[in-house]
């Protein structure tokens, strides 16, 4: 795992950690917390667009506080964002992301959903998102999750009537949530969702407002205040040991590949929530005026008789005495005719259950993974912590059952042994979303049941059927892989369903410079024991491959064997494709198997198609080594060594005048000055360096000078700015046609930004001394062009170059006129 600067994990909520998680251990407060949210019947639902948006202070007020069922539904994965501490983009980042708000859920004690739409990148308004989007499908899976979750009241993040004046996925994450509100009881909206859920209609809707939205702290005193509520969540939690915005910043601390790491803040903190829908609340209570007790279901009065007293009497040195009470609450609640709410509370009252017990069940394969007619052995393990009477009377993972029938005695661990076969039609268990070719707005997901949920549902769990107190309940716990390392102690990941073999190609973009033959390593490895078999490499039109089926062999599960394919490309500039393709059985398979691993998520395995672009290049080059200073992360160091430069990373801590002798440019990585402290002591290096000869090329940064670190970011005036073209087809006008930056070695087109990916640039300065050339202007639609992508002065020998473009999307995604113009801009002439 990656070494990462995590906040400290502190044990505050009794709920669900996840799959891969070490078991939550409750102490009395916690189960006595848990005890408080099981008896209030109301929900809220929180939307917004992307991880990150949404308000973790407002959350966890609702959650711990207001003691609600509370959830955050962002629409989008965070795909199209920027990664902070790893190389993953696009869907991997959307993975990764996807993690960290089940992590920040854990803290602040919410649920989470998503719905299909793909995170492309930045829109500036709802009118492109939606035009990439497909709306229809997004309001649908907003309105299939509200009808299933059933919400009392829903909150909105943004403002749903200020179109153009932030992200347009924000904006119409709030248009789609007060589209549905009036959508969701209607049975001729979305007819055929009523086969999975059914109609139904929330109490009330707010919009989540703030000073910030008005413009300024004094426009928002002005501001009519009468459609506003006012909450006070920085609350302290006696019985919790800290306060609401403590909760809040671990919770916005999860998001740390997007730089969200935060110190934790005490004391009074407001909040406010416009009225949009329905009646306004007396008071401060968002449910006013909703039944939120046990009298909410039938047969709920009888249980909140039982459950009430046991929370006004709890037993906090002994939370045991309370199973015979806990256990008849639950019998009653399974006489009810409410399925939604029986479904909740039943599930909440079991987690109690098994507290209070001090009940330890863990379900532990030999493996992380699995394939589909494999097998597998489950260690169980089975411990009473009370004196109740606990029977075991099975235990069933997937369709092996044992029935010992044993009495669990205090404090005496039992132990069983499970082998588990795998049915052959078993899906793999990677993130669901990802299973299907989607499109630039949309994922694919041809099961509906599986819209909304976080995860892929896992394919083995352990159901431990248990006699307490004469009373037969089942508790399920996920079959996971439990080990240790010397130097991270005790772990836990999930169990896995993974095909037989891995197939991937490392670099997923190959560039052919010239027409000479490249060989192409192609890696198995096995996920199995003992697998032999045939790989193929297809291969585009117009290019070849020799050997192009081989065979191998594979004795030991996690091994791998290297198999070298010679690529030739056609003999001029093309582009294609080349998929490996591994046989085993009669059986095909053409995924790759990734791995993301980070400490503060669980470990993910993504499968995805082991596809690599080819591109001949006809691409010309001055100098040869480059020295490249790592940012935020990205992949241009290895797409320059693609087209024949030797990289070398340079240490920041290392950077002087002599060690940066003998490049013939120096590229600082993206976001470098925003992450990498040391720059701020070595940025008179690197300007030494332009002044006696060397070409120095500064990525894009985010604006503002406190965030930079740094006061002269370039040897002459430039300030950034938030300017960005997002529309990766825009045009493009070059401005200073006879530079030698689109003229040499390489000649610059229009042509060259053709096909580009995501978006043209962003964080463009705008404005910048007159010893700047600016090279290029785009322009989104209906805006004024930006002439900041590419800025160049000379500085004493050398040549500054400061660029926006977004060449860490381009260069990896293989567009030819990219290479071209990055290889022009390390190419510039210096004065003799």
């Amino acid at each position: 795992m990656r070494q990462l600067l995590v906040s400290c994990v502190i044990s505050l909520l009794c709920i669900n950690l996840g799959f891969s998680q070490a078991p939550k251990k409750n102490s009395s407060t916690e189960i006595y917390h848990s005890l408080q949210k099981l008896n209030f019947l109301g929900s809220a639902l929180y939307i917004a667009a992307h991880p990150d948006d949404e308000n973790t202070r407002l959350i966890s007020y609702l959650s711990n506080n207001v003691k609600a069922k509370t959830a955050y539904l962002s629409l989008t994965r965070g795909d199209g964002g920027q990664n902070l501490i790893g190389p993953e983009i696009r869907e991997q980042l959307g993975v990764l992301r996807t993690q960290e708000l089940l992590g920040a859920r854990s803290k602040d004690g919410g649920e989470q959903f998503f719905s299909r739409a793909n995170d492309f990148g930045y829109s500036k308004h709802p009118d492109e998102t939606l035009a990439i989007w497909n709306k229809k499908e997004v309001l649908g899976d907003v309105v299939q999750i509200i009808r299933q979750y059933k919400p009392d009241v829903i909150i909105n993040r943004f403002n749903h009537r200020t179109p153009g004046t932030t992200h347009g996925h924000h904006t119409t994450s709030a248009m789609l949530s007060v589209e549905a509100f009036d959508l969701v009881n209607d049975a001729n909206a979305y007819p055929e969702q009523l086969k999975l859920t059914e109609t139904w209609q929330p109490k009330r809707m707010f919009f989540n407002t703030s000073w910030w939205f008005y413009g300024s702290e004094e426009a928002f005193n002005k501001a009519d205040k009468s459609k506003l509520m006012k909450l006070d969540v920085g609350v302290f939690y006696p019985i919790l040991g800290v306060s609401n915005n403590e909760i809040a910043a671990l919770a916005s601390s999860q998001h740390l590949c997007q730089g969200f790491g935060r110190i934790s803040t005490r004391g009074s903190q407001d909040e406010y929530i416009e009225l949009l829908k329905g009646d306004m609340p007396k008071g401060d209570d968002i449910f006013e005026g909703i039944n939120t007790t046990w009298s909410r279901i039938d047969g709920g009065d009888a249980i909140g008789k039982i459950l009430n007293k046991v929370e006004e009497n709890f037993n906090f040195k002994n939370p045991s005495s309370h199973l015979p009470e806990l256990i008849e609450a639950y019998k009653l609640l399974q006489k009810s005719t409410d399925k939604h709410w029986k479904n909740i509370k039943s599930k909440e009252l079991e987690n109690i259950i098994t507290a209070v017990a001090g009940l330890y069940l863990e379900a532990n394969a030999n493996y992380t993974n699995s394939t589909p007619s494999g097998n597998f052995k489950v260690s169980i393990e089975a411990l009473n912590r009370s004196t109740a009477n606990i029977v075991l009377k099975s235990v069933n993972v997937g369709t092996t059952t044992l029935t010992p029938n044993i009495l669990l005695e205090n404090n005496t661990k039992e132990n069983l042994t499970l082998d588990v076969a795998v049915p052959e039609n078993t899906k793999y268990t990677s993130p669901y979303w990802l299973m299907e070719k989607g499109t630039l707005g949309m994922y694919t997901v041809k099961d509906k049941k599986l819209i909304g949920k976080p995860e892929t549902p896992r394919a083995f769990n352990a159901d431990f059927e248990l006699s307490i107190n004469n009373y037969t309940l089942t508790i399920t716990k996920p079959v996971v892989y439990h080990y240790s390392k010397p130097d991270k102690g005790e772990l836990y990941r999930p169990f896995e369903v993974l095909p037989e073999a891995s197939v991937g190609i490392k670099d997923k973009v190959i560039i052919f410079s010239d027409e000479s033959s490249k060989q192409i390593p192609v890696t198995v490895k096995a996920l199995a024991d003992d697998i032999s078999g045939e790989i193929e490499l297809t291969f585009s039109k117009g290019w070849k491959v020799a050997n192009a089926k081989q065979n191998f062999n594979i004795k030991k599960r996690g091994d791998s064997k290297t198999i070298i394919f010679t690529v030739t490309p056609p003999n001029s500039e093309s582009e294609g494709s080349i998929l490996p393709v591994v046989k085993i059985n009669g059986k095909e398979l053409n995924k790759e198997l990734v791995v993301i691993s980070y400490d503060h998520i669980p470990t993910q395995s993504v499968l995805l198609p082991s596809e690599a672009k080819v591109v001949r290049l006809d691409i010309k080059k001055t100098g040869k080594n480059i020295g490249y200073i790592t940012g935020a992360g990205d992949k241009i160091p290895e797409s320059l060594e693609q087209i024949g430069y030797n990289v070398s990373i340079i240490d920041p801590n290392n950077i002087n005048t002599a060690s940066l002798k003998g490049f013939d440019a120096i590229v600082v990585g993206i976001r470098a000055y925003n992450v990498v402290d040391q720059l701020k002591f070595k940025q008179h290096f690197l300007l030494d360096y332009v002044k006696n000869g060397g070409n120095l090329v500064i990525q894009y940064n985010t604006a503002g000078r406190s965030k930079l670190g740094v006061d002269n970011i370039a040897p002459y005036p430039l300030e950034l700015s938030r300017d960005r073209v997002t529309n990766e087809f825009a045009e493009v006008t070059i401005l200073a046609k006879d530079h030698p930056v689109v003229n040499t070695p390489n000649k610059i087109t229009p042509n060259d930004f053709n096909n580009w990916v995501q978006e043209r640039g962003l964080y463009f300065p705008n404005k910048w001394g007159k010893e700047f050339t600016p090279i290029l202007a785009m322009a989104d639609k209906g805006e004024e062009a930006k002439k900041g992508s590419i800025l160049i002065a000379a500085y004493g020998k050398g040549n500054y170059v400061y660029t926006g473009i977004s060449f860490f999307r381009e260069l990896p995604a293989g567009v030819p006129g990219a290479y071209k113009l990055f290889a022009n801009l390390l190419s510039l002439p210096k004065k003799k």
